[in-house]
């Protein structure tokens, strides 16, 4: 599987974003799609995943009612909408997918993209 994370930039305090992340290689029918985050001198956390089969959805508790995840069957993406950024928010972001179950620790996903820089400022 591959994945290719693009749409981060610089925002101010309340705006919105919207990542995206084309994902080729194989059958995804089976796969769960995440989203993570990694802050300079954290670990990567979860943000939120996808079940590419059925559409459920799961949210870190820090995101939930601000950030949106979905499939794209058809165009083979992965999108995360942002809305009411926070300077908090800021992080590189990763896409990543993993075969089975959904999971919300980074090492249990197989697949990363390359990663994108979200900014908030405040």
């Amino acid at each position: 599987v591959q994945l290719q994370a693009s749409g981060g930039g610089l925002v101010q305090a309340g705006e919105s974003l919207r990542l995206s992340c084309t994902v080729s290689g194989r059958t995804l029918n089976n796969y769960i799609m995440g989203w993570f985050r990694q802050a300079p001198g954290k670990e990567r956390e979860f943000v939120a995943a996808v079940t590419w089969s059925s559409g459920h959805t799961y949210y870190a508790d820090s995101v939930n009612d601000r950030f949106t995840i979905a499939r794209d069957s058809a165009k083979n993406t992965v999108s995360l909408q942002m809305n009411s950024l926070k300077p908090e928010d800021t992080a590189v972001y990763y896409c990543a997918a993993r075969y089975g179950t959904i999971y919300s620790s980074a090492s249990g996903y197989d697949f990363w993209g390359q990663g994108t820089q979200v900014t908030v400022s405040s």
